[in-house]
């Protein structure tokens, strides 16, 4: 049995805000106020000071002296250097999973997961959409077996949901898009193709990167 202890308050409050953030309901450049966040949550000022400290490290926050927290801007240059090191990750992920599957029960976590996104779709869940597309790279971590890969694409996991959440609030056929990229991805994978791997991740990651910036203009 493996043993997951609860999140800390920290990571709870950490959360609670990351979900503002990602959804829009705390804008870019924002002060985050921690005697606001003691109060409206009841609790202490350190462990929303920890909680801080999380979102920085999660590329949600900037902590400046004198100045204090800030919600992280969105600017043209900030995006396109998130799309291109995910890429990357996403890359050696897709590669990792074609590498080590051997049986068809290895790729059931995927096929399920590709249902749950349809289903999203039909519902037009935004939300739900956008978590279990991250599914995907936390079902794909027993592959590639690497604890820095997998803490690094935790970390930045949050701004990478703020940026797609953006794009697909603002336009919902987003969802189309990545639910053909997740077929082709997914035919790739099994055919232990990472020429076609690094191609049809490359491909996504540079048509996500445009739609963001589109809808940052539009916003």
């Amino acid at each position: 049995m493996t043993f997951k202890a609860p999140d800390s308050l920290s990571e709870q409050i950490a959360h609670y805000l990351a979900e503002r953030i990602i959804r829009g309901e705390l804008a870019p450049g924002e002060r985050i106020q921690e005697q606001k966040v003691t109060q409206a949550l009841n609790v202490s000022r350190g462990s929303v000071r920890e909680a801080l400290l999380i979102l920085e490290r999660r590329h949600l926050v900037a902590i400046l002296p004198r100045r204090g927290a800030h919600v992280t801007e969105l600017d043209e240059h900030n995006i396109r250097s998130l799309c291109t090191l995910m890429g990357e990750l996403y890359i050696l992920l897709g590669n990792a999973v074609a590498q080590h599957w051997r049986l068809e029960a290895d790729l059931r976590p995927f096929l399920e997961i590709q249902q749950r996104l349809q289903q999203a779709h039909a519902r037009g869940d935004i939300e739900a959409f956008v978590a279990d597309s991250f599914a995907v790279m936390r079902a794909a971590y027993p592959f590639a077996n690497n604890p820095y890969l997998q803490e690094t694409v935790e970390n930045l996991h949050p701004a990478m949901s703020r940026a797609y959440y953006l794009a697909l609030d603002q336009r919902q056929a987003n969802m189309v898009d990545y639910l053909s990229l997740f077929a082709r991805l997914l035919e790739v994978v099994v055919a232990r193709d990472l020429a076609g791997i690094r191609e049809v991740l490359a491909a996504y990651c540079q048509r996500s990167c445009e739609l963001v910036l589109a809808a940052m203009a539009r916003a």
